[in-house]
């Protein structure tokens, strides 16, 4: 047992620095080299060897490049050259002038993030960078800390994925659904049927939508003090045109490539088949084109262009720094065994009585520890669907949607999550002050879930459920309300 616990040390060493020196890399760094001491039993020549593989293997193991990986990295560094693009060009001061005219208040402009966020539920990864970008200079003109944008993108990223099949999300987790044998019902309704009672998922975006109309928890900016550079302002269309690009070619880039692996005409197959990660640098190189076209024409120099793509890479360097630590430390974590250790536990510890709620707080602490909801899916809804068909084969179908639930709040408060990182970093924020001003907000969300889960458990109707779940995150949120009113919990912007 002693054993055990110790192979959490480098998860420990990560999450105290990254909460408390506020230094990610630095934080990340330590994580991984403890982890990479303990993996070579402290034989440091056998450390180095390993980080040199562990680090190749995240752009090139066993014989193939790691596309997914290569592809990310390459739509931040398109996405944060596009910014510096559009933004040092004149598209975004001019965009959000005319924006001025449209969005009369704060509030509209904190829907409208929550709104953007919703029309890119293609992939959670991608709409952390494609909408934290684009909902950026709303900081300034509006008054919103970018605490607060990060919060409502990150908020309505992964937990929407969570819901839809027809995401990234969906063909991966049916996927591992049709490998249950006693599922009751087909992977695509057990899949929705997990959706209906996703309570954690469902309820974070309600508060998001609540907190985007009240403009809750965080301290407004300075909204009257605009700062701008002295570039060239342009039409509204030099941003319009690139990020309906962006948008549009992710839909058409995700479906054609689907429909060109699929032998069926049925959106659900092509996006079962889609490359996300092919689509997704696709659509920022078309985008990234469209916009040096039409700053070209609008009297932008070569120069002038390059200098603005450069300024764009070296912009994104940190962010890409700190997701590649991120994916180095995740994969040190797994070869520790720290998630089958826990999954372990759970098998041994847990209780029929709670089945559910347990389910939620064993999968909330593993995708938490690791960063990983999808590395948690893998792990525990295969576990998850042995333990419900022991413990009571009828819970089996919301045991997997706590496995759901549980993973998506892990991740969505985990400083060491890829969402939660890009979701900052892409709204100009540090992962920190993300992490810790989204917490309060979550928490609700956790609590709530945990209480809708017991009920399940208790075999209430989901309907009577959802009522009680909603009144009790409400009244959660306006007490909350309160205390921020007080002053307790605000982030100063």
């Amino acid at each position: 047992m002693t054993t055990s616990v110790f192979l959490l040390l480098p998860l420990a060493l990560t999450l105290i620095l990254a909460l408390t020196v506020r230094r990610t890399l630095l934080a990340l760094g330590v994580g991984i080299i403890s982890g990479a001491l303990m993996i070579a039993s402290f034989n440091p020549f056998k450390a180095v060897e390993y980080l040199a593989v562990t680090a190749s293997h995240q752009v090139y193991a066993d014989g193939s490049w790691q596309s997914w990986h290569l592809n990310v990295l390459a739509a931040m560094v398109l996405l944060g050259a596009m910014t510096q693009l559009l933004a040092r060009g004149g598209a975004v001061n001019s965009f959000a002038d005319w924006l001025y005219h449209r969005i009369r208040n704060g509030r509209q402009a904190r829907l409208g993030v929550v709104f953007l966020s919703w029309i890119v539920f293609i992939d959670g990864i991608f709409s952390c960078i494609a909408v934290g970008h684009v909902c950026q200079p709303l900081s300034q003109r509006y008054g919103m800390p970018k605490e607060q944008i990060a919060y409502l993108v990150d908020s309505n990223a992964s937990p929407l994925c969570s819901l839809l099949p027809f995401s990234s999300w969906g063909p991966y987790v049916m996927a591992i659904l049709a490998g249950i044998t006693l599922l009751p019902v087909s992977p695509l309704q057990a899949f929705m049927e997990m959706a209906q009672m996703n309570f954690y998922a469902i309820t974070v975006i309600g508060l998001s939508l609540l907190a985007a109309w009240y403009g809750s928890g965080f301290t407004p900016l300075n909204s009257t003090v605009i700062v701008r550079e002295s570039v060239k302002l342009g039409s509204p269309w030099l941003l319009g045109v690139p990020m309906a690009t962006l948008l549009l070619a992710s839909i058409g880039f995700t479906l054609w490539s689907g429909a060109t692996a699929s032998d069926n005409w049925s959106i659900t197959d092509w996006l079962s088949n889609a490359d996300i990660g092919s689509s997704m640098r696709n659509a920022c190189i078309l985008a990234m084109l469209t916009s040096v076209v039409l700053l070209k024409l609008s009297g932008r120099s070569l120069s002038q262009l390059i200098k603005d793509i450069l300024a764009g890479i070296q912009g994104i360097s940190f962010a890409i720094g700190i997701l590649i630590f991120t994916w180095m430390i995740g994969a040190v974590i797994s070869d520790l065994g720290v998630a089958k250790l826990l999954a372990g536990w759970a098998e041994q510890f847990m209780s029929e009585h709670f089945l559910l709620a347990g389910m939620f707080l064993l999968c909330a602490v593993m995708a938490f520890t690791t960063g990983s909801s999808w590395g948690t899916f893998a792990i525990m809804i295969p576990i998850g669907g042995e333990i419900a068909a022991v413990v009571d084969v009828t819970l089996l179908v919301p045991a997997l949607s706590a496995v759901m639930a549980g993973a998506v709040f892990g991740d969505h408060c985990s400083p060491i999550s890829d969402t939660s990182v890009l979701s900052a970093t892409s709204s100009g924020c540090e992962p920190h002050s993300h992490v810790i001003t989204q917490l309060p907000f979550a928490m609700i969300a956790a609590l709530t879930s945990l209480l809708g889960y017991q009920l399940t458990n208790l075999a209430l109707p989901v309907y009577g459920v959802w009522l009680m779940v909603m009144i009790t995150a409400g009244g959660l949120f306006f007490l909350l309300t309160r205390f921020f009113r007080r002053g307790v919990l605000q982030v100063e912007g």
